[in-house]
């Protein structure tokens, strides 16, 4: 048999998932996924890393739109597919199947996604930065004139900006960048997460896993 995306394993949620258990499930699996969590490992296990978050990207593109998720459930009820989790099942789905979303890279649901018609995968760091957004949202929107400088001045600004998670310390230029999103109008999260460096990212990342998980992992 020939392997199959399953992906709602992927997403760890059932066929019966409606779209907002969907979105939930995504945020919490590519937070566990994402491969800018990881410090001080081998190019092998990044690659490793970043291929399940790509994975887990696919499996939130396809199903959190009702057309695509319906289009997917058909064929995979219509085939004698073996469901996997393995990250190359996704790639072999979308290097197969992509054209059966209408170009595959079109709109959808808020999932960011590459435009090339070589390239019909959507792009999971625009999908991800989709449900970043949506994750720190509430602190974004309490805007405060001051917390850039605060944040550079002790660099505990971090601490506050996400869930006010006690001693949680990421040094005065971090707490200095993503406080100004406090600051900034107009100037989405994630456009101010991409820009900091990757010890920066692992930092900010434990922290979401910790309020959205429960734990850093």
């Amino acid at each position: 048999m020939s392997k199959f995306p399953d992906y709602y394993k992927l997403l760890n949620t059932t066929k019966n998932a409606t779209t907002d258990e969907i979105r939930t499930a995504y945020k919490k699996e590519s937070l566990k996924t994402h491969p800018d969590r990881l410090v001080n490992v081998s190019a092998a296990e990044k690659k490793k890393a970043t291929e399940k978050f790509q994975a887990v990207a696919d499996a939130y593109y396809v199903l959190s739109d009702t057309q695509r998720r319906k289009e997917y459930d058909a064929l995979y009820a219509s085939r004698s597919f073996t469901g996997s989790e393995d990250p190359n099942a996704s790639t072999n789905f979308f290097s197969q199947f992509a054209s059966m979303f209408g170009g595959a890279a079109g709109a959808g649901a808020g999932a960011g996604a590459s435009a090339g018609p070589q390239d019909p995968r959507p792009d999971a760091d625009n999908v991800f930065g989709d449900v970043f957004d949506d994750l720190l949202r509430p602190e974004v929107e309490r805007r405060v004139p001051w917390w850039s400088y605060l944040g550079a001045a002790t660099g505990g600004g971090m601490g506050f900006i996400i869930a006010n998670i006690p001693g949680f310390m990421v040094g005065a230029f971090t707490g200095h960048r993503l406080g100004a999103i406090r600051d900034a109008k107009g100037k989405s999260v994630a456009a101010v997460f991409s820009s900091l460096a990757g010890d920066q990212k692992a930092e900010i990342l434990r922290a979401l896993a910790m309020k959205v998980l429960g734990s850093a992992l």
